[in-house]
Protein backbone atom coordinates (compact mmCIF):
# COMPACT_ATOMS: atom_id res chain seq x y z
CA UNK A 1 0.00 0.00 0.00
CA UNK A 2 2.39 2.27 0.91
CA UNK A 3 4.72 1.73 -2.54
CA UNK A 4 1.08 2.84 -4.14
CA UNK A 5 1.48 6.33 -2.16
CA UNK A 6 5.05 6.89 -3.54
CA UNK A 7 3.77 6.73 -6.66
CA UNK A 8 1.01 9.08 -5.97
CA UNK A 9 1.10 13.00 -6.32
CA UNK A 10 1.02 12.94 -2.08
CA UNK A 11 3.84 10.46 -2.20
CA UNK A 12 6.29 12.68 -3.94
CA UNK A 13 6.80 14.72 -0.83
CA UNK A 14 8.55 11.22 0.41
CA UNK A 15 10.60 10.69 -3.13
CA UNK A 16 13.77 12.59 -1.54
CA UNK A 17 13.78 10.75 1.81
CA UNK A 18 13.15 7.77 -0.04
CA UNK A 19 16.00 7.84 -2.46
CA UNK A 20 18.37 9.34 0.75
CA UNK A 21 17.60 6.51 2.53
CA UNK A 22 17.69 3.86 -0.18
CA UNK A 23 20.97 5.38 -1.09
CA UNK A 24 22.41 4.95 2.68
CA UNK A 25 22.64 8.85 3.58
CA UNK A 26 21.09 8.73 6.72
CA UNK A 27 22.58 12.41 7.68
CA UNK A 28 20.73 14.05 4.79
CA UNK A 29 17.96 11.48 5.38
CA UNK A 30 17.77 12.64 9.24
CA UNK A 31 17.92 16.41 7.82
CA UNK A 32 15.26 15.63 5.04
CA UNK A 33 13.31 13.93 7.78
CA UNK A 34 13.00 17.20 9.71
CA UNK A 35 12.25 19.31 6.81
CA UNK A 36 9.38 17.54 6.04
CA UNK A 37 7.86 17.94 9.62
CA UNK A 38 8.48 21.55 9.70
CA UNK A 39 6.36 21.60 6.00
CA UNK A 40 3.65 19.15 7.11
CA UNK A 41 2.99 21.38 10.25
CA UNK A 42 3.88 24.58 8.50
CA UNK A 43 6.61 25.72 11.06
CA UNK A 44 9.07 25.82 8.03
CA UNK A 45 9.34 29.57 8.43
CA UNK A 46 9.71 29.25 12.27
CA UNK A 47 11.90 26.49 11.99
CA UNK A 48 10.68 24.85 15.08
CA UNK A 49 8.32 22.31 16.37
CA UNK A 50 5.32 22.97 19.17
CA UNK A 51 3.57 20.74 21.23
CA UNK A 52 0.35 21.51 19.59
CA UNK A 53 2.12 20.55 16.07
CA UNK A 54 3.07 17.05 17.13
CA UNK A 55 -0.42 16.67 18.49
CA UNK A 56 -2.28 17.23 15.68
CA UNK A 57 0.15 15.80 13.06
CA UNK A 58 -1.27 13.46 10.56
CA UNK A 59 -1.07 10.08 11.19
CA UNK A 60 -1.03 8.86 7.38
CA UNK A 61 1.77 11.02 7.12
CA UNK A 62 3.95 10.02 10.36
CA UNK A 63 3.47 6.60 9.48
CA UNK A 64 4.52 7.15 5.37
CA UNK A 65 7.90 8.85 7.56
CA UNK A 66 7.92 5.93 9.70
CA UNK A 67 7.56 3.38 7.34
CA UNK A 68 10.43 4.52 5.17
CA UNK A 69 12.94 4.25 7.66
CA UNK A 70 12.28 1.21 8.70
CA UNK A 71 12.05 -0.65 5.50
CA UNK A 72 15.86 0.88 4.68
CA UNK A 73 16.83 0.28 8.00
CA UNK A 74 16.04 -3.20 8.33
CA UNK A 75 13.54 -2.47 11.14
CA UNK A 76 16.82 -0.84 13.37
CA UNK A 77 15.69 2.94 12.43
CA UNK A 78 12.31 5.00 13.12
CA UNK A 79 10.15 6.22 15.05
CA UNK A 80 8.08 3.23 15.85
CA UNK A 81 11.19 1.85 17.07
CA UNK A 82 12.12 4.45 19.32
CA UNK A 83 8.64 4.97 20.80
CA UNK A 84 9.11 0.95 21.76
CA UNK A 85 12.63 1.85 22.98
CA UNK A 86 10.90 4.86 25.26
CA UNK A 87 8.47 2.60 26.45
CA UNK A 88 10.92 0.25 27.17
CA UNK A 89 12.75 2.32 29.53
CA UNK A 90 9.58 3.45 31.53
CA UNK A 91 9.31 6.97 29.51
CA UNK A 92 12.91 8.10 31.15
CA UNK A 93 14.32 10.13 28.74
CA UNK A 94 18.17 9.68 30.08
CA UNK A 95 17.61 6.27 29.92
CA UNK A 96 16.29 6.01 26.55
CA UNK A 97 19.02 8.59 25.35
CA UNK A 98 21.69 5.90 26.96
CA UNK A 99 20.22 3.04 25.23
CA UNK A 100 20.20 4.13 21.62
CA UNK A 101 23.49 6.75 21.84
CA UNK A 102 22.06 9.92 22.28
CA UNK A 103 24.24 10.43 25.49
CA UNK A 104 27.32 8.10 26.20
CA UNK A 105 28.78 8.66 29.64
CA UNK A 106 26.12 10.50 30.85
CA UNK A 107 26.79 13.10 28.25
CA UNK A 108 24.48 14.10 25.33
CA UNK A 109 26.05 13.80 21.87
CA UNK A 110 26.04 17.04 19.86
CA UNK A 111 24.38 16.39 16.01
CA UNK A 112 27.67 16.01 14.89
CA UNK A 113 28.48 13.35 17.12
CA UNK A 114 25.36 10.93 16.21
CA UNK A 115 26.34 7.96 14.03
CA UNK A 116 24.85 8.02 10.81
CA UNK A 117 25.26 4.46 9.64
CA UNK A 118 24.07 0.78 10.31
CA UNK A 119 26.25 0.88 12.88
CA UNK A 120 24.29 2.89 15.06
CA UNK A 121 22.37 1.45 18.10
CA UNK A 122 18.89 0.42 17.45
CA UNK A 123 16.96 3.56 17.41
CA UNK A 124 19.53 6.18 17.10
CA UNK A 125 17.74 7.53 13.96
CA UNK A 126 15.87 9.88 13.00
CA UNK A 127 17.82 12.35 15.35
CA UNK A 128 15.92 15.19 14.85
CA UNK A 129 17.37 16.76 12.01
CA UNK A 130 20.33 19.21 11.85
CA UNK A 131 19.56 20.76 15.36
CA UNK A 132 19.58 17.24 16.49
CA UNK A 133 17.61 16.06 20.02
CA UNK A 134 16.96 20.25 21.32
CA UNK A 135 14.66 20.24 18.70
CA UNK A 136 12.61 17.82 20.12
CA UNK A 137 13.39 18.53 24.36
CA UNK A 138 10.15 18.22 26.02
CA UNK A 139 8.25 17.59 22.66
CA UNK A 140 9.88 13.81 22.71
CA UNK A 141 6.69 12.84 25.08
CA UNK A 142 4.27 14.22 22.61
CA UNK A 143 5.97 12.74 19.80
CA UNK A 144 5.67 8.88 21.22
CA UNK A 145 1.91 9.99 22.19
CA UNK A 146 1.27 10.48 18.45
CA UNK A 147 3.17 7.72 16.92
CA UNK A 148 1.31 5.47 19.90
CA UNK A 149 -2.26 7.29 18.82
CA UNK A 150 -1.23 6.57 15.45
CA UNK A 151 -0.90 2.82 15.98
CA UNK A 152 2.67 2.54 15.34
Amino acid sequence: MFEDNLRSSEGAKYSKLDELLAAGQWREADQETFTIILEITGADKRGYLTNQDIQQFPCQELRAIDQLWVKYSSGKFGFSVQKRIYEQSGKDLMAFADQIGWRVSNRWQSYNELIFNQNAPIGHLPGGGVVGWLAWGDLRDDLFSRVSACNL
